[in-house]
């Protein structure tokens, strides 16, 4: 697993257009964000990379960093990695082929859906869930920030992870080998470029959470690549491809809608198997069974975003309309895929042998007070104290998300007590703190522009 400083975070903050609001503190999942002269600051070691402060933002001052599109020319064989999610981001009146086309005119050689492996796991995770006597429910890996949110928020249930890889690995496994065997083009010229609906997914390949590195070799913004593939379109520079070329593009009915909330539990025939989306969702339920109150559940789908991939922040279009389209191409999608018309399923024994992850997924608990356990406890027992006399509102005036966060931090020495405004108050009616104090304390939170007294003056105040 990589250190945490080395920990790879796909969110970045553009200060110069942040305006201070601390939305971005109040939606974090994990309490990642907190606020410092008027910015927010981010904590590497909490942040799961789920996105919803990228959503949360109303002037656009986080993005998501990506790789440079200009890299594919770099490579002789340029190879896309496309979730099938993409194709459902256009319009019916738009054909598949003539989004594949569009995407053969701009540089790439061969195009491949992530989901062309879902018809080689299905059996495996069938097996894991009816054989499994260890750890009930085994958990999905398929979402990397819920894969996070678990090491930093409920380490006790990374045991229960399902240790196989994603078909994202398994598929760029899969090409490298076709490409390499069958058309003898050589490793150093093949790119696999994934095309991302989410920031988690970028995270995950540039940092993954066990020591392998990922088979994929750059990462596409989904939305940058739709607009682009709509250009082409628009401007009708492309021509269409011939069928040959899109001999890797079929899909079984599970594979397509795999990306989908209850595409996992679909696979499974037996057990009680449940899906949940949405990554605060995920969290409550997870918080559940940690304490225990829910038993008794074979296998638990879980995905950051609501409607799963669908509802990824990266995205161009409406995750229900999207969700539809998918449905609708699963119906017209065969039951199964055969090997004629599937050839992954001709490297079943070489996926087989490399299915499974080298590493292990290690806790990274965001709550470690001190390295020094008698330390960390007396922090945890100074941090309990100083929280029950906080006044539990959470109105994240402190810079921080809650009552609890402001506790953890002022006994880590990254924050005051008095940065409460209900503590300044007392303080400054019992006559220990003064309004000047008080505006030290708010300036160092909020910044100079917040609070500058001439507010009060051009209010007539």
């Amino acid at each position: 697993m990589a250190d945490v400083q080395d920990f790879h975070h796909a969110l970045k903050f553009k200060y110069d257009l942040c305006i201070g609001c601390a939305h971005c503190t109040g939606v974090c999942p994990t309490g990642a964000i907190h606020v410092e002269d008027g910015h927010p600051q981010l904590d590497p070691n909490r942040c799961v990379d789920c996105g919803r402060c990228y959503q949360s933002c109303p002037v656009n001052a986080i993005y998501i960093e990506q790789d440079d599109f200009q890299t594919i020319y770099d490579y002789k064989y340029p190879v896309l990695l496309l979730p099938s999610i993409f194709i459902a981001q256009f319009e019916d009146k738009i054909k598949e082929k003539t989004i594949l086309s569009a995407l053969y005119h701009i540089g790439f050689k061969h195009v491949f859906e992530v989901e062309k492996s879902v018809d080689f796991i299905k059996q495996d995770m069938q097996k894991t869930v009816t054989a499994n006597n260890g750890f009930k429910p085994i958990i999905s890996t398929f979402c990397p920030a819920v894969v996070r949110l678990i090491q930093v928020k409920f380490p006790v249930l990374v045991p229960n992870l399902y240790l196989s890889k994603p078909p994202l690995d398994l598929t760029a496994l899969y090409i490298r080998k076709l490409l390499t065997e069958e058309d003898h083009i050589p490793a150093e010229d093949i790119g696999i470029f994934y095309v991302s609906p989410c920031a988690a997914k970028i995270a995950a390949i540039k940092s993954p959470a066990t020591e392998e590195q990922s088979p994929v070799s750059e990462v596409i913004n989904m939305n940058f690549l739709y607009s682009k593939v709509m250009r082409v379109i628009k401007q009708g520079e492309y021509q269409l491809c011939e069928d040959s070329r899109t001999r890797y593009h079929r899909l079984s009915k599970d594979s397509v809608s795999f990306t989908l909330t209850g595409g996992e539990i679909g696979l499974l025939k037996d057990g009680r198997n449940l899906a949940i989306d949405g990554i605060h969702n995920v969290s409550e339920f997870l918080e559940k069974l940690e304490d225990e109150d829910i038993q008794d559940i074979d296998f638990l789908e879980l995905r950051a975003c609501d409607e799963s991939c669908a509802g990824g922040i990266l995205c161009a279009n409406n995750r229900f309309l999207m969700a539809e389209r998918q449905r609708k191409r699963r119906q017209k999608s065969p039951d199964e895929v055969d090997a004629e018309d599937n050839d992954l399923l001709n490297y079943t024994d070489y996926l087989t042998e490399h299915k499974r992850v080298l590493g292990t997924v290690e806790p990274r608990s965001m709550d470690k007070m001190d390295d020094n356990l008698s330390v960390a406890m007396q922090k945890m027992r100074r941090a309990f104290e100083i929280n029950q006399n906080l006044p539990q509102v959470d109105c994240r005036i402190c810079g921080y998300q809650s009552c609890k966060a402001l506790s953890e931090a002022v006994v880590n020495g990254k924050a005051e007590v008095e940065q409460c405004i209900f503590v300044q108050r007392a303080l400054e009616h019992s006559e220990k703190l003064t309004i000047l104090d008080t505006q030290r304390i708010n300036t160092k939170i909020w910044g100079l522009k917040k609070n500058d007294p001439a507010i009060a003056k051009n209010l007539n105040l």
